[in-house]
């Protein structure tokens, strides 16, 4: 199940993925990880979906991340009398706290925060950017626009603000509830929703404690403008490309998605791209070429996973949209100038003896044409240190936690295996040579580059870098293993992680 590519692919599951065979294939095409989107289906559904990826995992033997993403405070209109009405464009239009039925004059707002944090010349969107509102007049209970682009509006539309954050707690009552959930279920991300500030990370952390990975999904211009601040306390991005494309000019999201992926490699935080990438695939077995294109601009920049969305979750072409999606980012990966962009731009080191260590490993890769760099972590963290480096060579994450196994998913170039922790430099070099030709990741006599944190077993402490080769009694010593079904499944570390899987 190794990947000849790179760049992950993470897949949403929904109503169009939810037994066994399905997954499996989805699993088999491609993706690396599985999103389970909490806005839509019951926690009964989740759990029956979480326990068919763990399933899959324990037949495969493969760690498989699971991502949680919260629905986040949900902004939409009150209720209109009749199915729809028009509003004209230089007609004024109130929004109010009146619960009373709405028409063409007004309808309720049930958002306290949005009439209190809103003055005028503020800007609203409704129904995702289809209509326009410009505030004239501002009271304690009400809201007195101006319809800048009009157009048809019925009950529970959306409600996008612009250029103004909301005094409004980031968690929902449901969100908390969702997340306890998730946590339970064993869950490797949370995905937080409609981020503003890093404050509102700070919140998510506060509740989780440490027991899940943070993901934040930026999809707010005011999180765009503090988004160093906001990668700096999250343990991975999102670009949510979704509410992000209704609140920016469709002219910014390019160029604003582009200045998050490079942020967060600088960071060495794993960033994912997200939303309509393969979207025609919902009903079409053939993305159109501009979806391609789309896919193919994510990869060039450099991006940990790329997501499908609907595609996968609600689509009559669930595997096709895995499968094409696979075949984009092959196709980019082996063009020369992917590997020239990357070398292009590198984010520059930070002065700390885990990036200078990382910096020389990928560094002695590339000079002596090494197979494959082998990373031993305990929290990921020397993985994704190399993982930043963006090396030519396949990157094989070594760990004794399968959680860590699951999460390094994400990360691009990552192959994560669960290993026996490591007990000395001899046993580090013999469980890394093992491992390589177990995964058929090298074969006798070639080279391979290893790095790890001395005292081993000490997370954030990559200090040492090995040149290293594989040798006949490697080979031996794993052909006398006995024979199972997954790597993962094999040798000394059998009995430590049977439990688990």
């Amino acid at each position: 199940m190794r990947r000849l590519r790179h760049t992950k692919i993470l897949a949403t599951l929904g109503p169009a993925s939810s037994d066994a065979a399905t997954i499996e294939s989805l699993y088999v095409a491609g993706a690396d990880l599985f999103r389970f989107n909490f806005s839509h289906g019951t926690h009964e559904e989740h759990q029956h979906r979480f326990e068919l990826v763990r399933d899959l995992e324990k037949r495969l033997q493969r760690p498989i991340g699971v991502i949680a993403d919260l629905q986040g405070p949900k902004l939409r209109l009150g209720v209109f009398a009749e199915k729809s009405v028009l509003l004209r464009s230089g007609q004024e239009f109130r929004l109010d706290s009146d619960d009373a039925l709405g028409d063409e004059q007004r309808v309720c707002l049930p958002h306290k925060e949005i009439i209190e944090s809103m003055q005028p010349g503020s800007d609203l969107l409704l129904d995702d950017g289809k209509l326009r509102l410009k505030v004239v007049r501002a009271g304690a209970n009400f809201l007195d626009t101006k319809v800048v682009i009009g157009g048809e509006i019925s009950s529970h539309k959306g409600v996008n603000v612009l250029d103004t954050i909301l005094n409004r707690p980031v968690l929902t009552d449901k969100d908390r509830k969702d997340c306890e959930f998730a946590i339970q279920l064993g869950c490797d991300f949370i995905a937080l929703s409609f981020v503003q500030s890093p404050e509102d990370v700070d919140a998510l952390r506060q509740l989780t404690k440490g027991r899940i990975h943070i993901m934040t999904k930026m999809e707010k211009p005011s999180a765009i403008e503090r988004m160093q601040e906001i990668i700096a306390v999250s343990d991975a991005v999102m670009v949510a490309r979704g509410d992000l494309g209704v609140e920016l000019p469709p002219e910014e999201v390019p160029i604003q998605q582009k200045r998050l992926i490079s942020a967060c490699r600088e960071a060495g935080k794993p960033v994912v791209v997200a939303t309509h990438m393969l979207d025609s695939m919902v009903h079409a077995p053939q993305p159109t070429r501009a979806e391609a294109s789309d896919v193919a601009t994510a990869v060039y920049d450099g991006a940990d996973a790329v997501t499908l969305s609907a595609e996968t979750a609600a689509g009559k072409y669930c595997r096709e949209s895995v499968a094409m999606m696979d075949r984009i980012i092959c196709r980019v990966e082996e063009h020369a100038l992917y590997r020239q962009i990357l070398k292009n731009w590198h984010p520059p080191p930070q002065a700390t003896v885990s990036d200078a260590v990382s910096i020389a490993a990928a560094g002695a890769a590339e000079t002596l044409q090494a197979q494959v760099m082998v990373t031993f972590t305990k929290t990921g963290s020397t993985a994704l240190l190399a993982s930043r480096e963006r090396p030519s060579l396949g990157i094989l994450g070594l760990t004794a936690d399968l959680h860590t196994a699951r999460r390094l998913n994400i990360a691009w170039g990552v192959y994560p295996v669960v290993e026996a922790e490591v007990e000395n430099f001899s046993d580090m070099v013999d469980k890394a040579c093992r491992a390589v030709f177990r995964e058929q990741m090298a074969q006798v006599g070639d080279v391979i580059v290893v790095t790890a944190g001395v005292p081993f077993g000490i997370a954030g402490s990559t200090n040492v870098v090995r040149i290293a080769h594989v040798e006949q009694h490697h080979a031996d010593a794993v052909r006398k293993e006995p024979h199972h079904k997954g790597v993962t499944d094999a040798g000394d570390h059998r009995q430590l992680h049977s439990e688990k899987f």
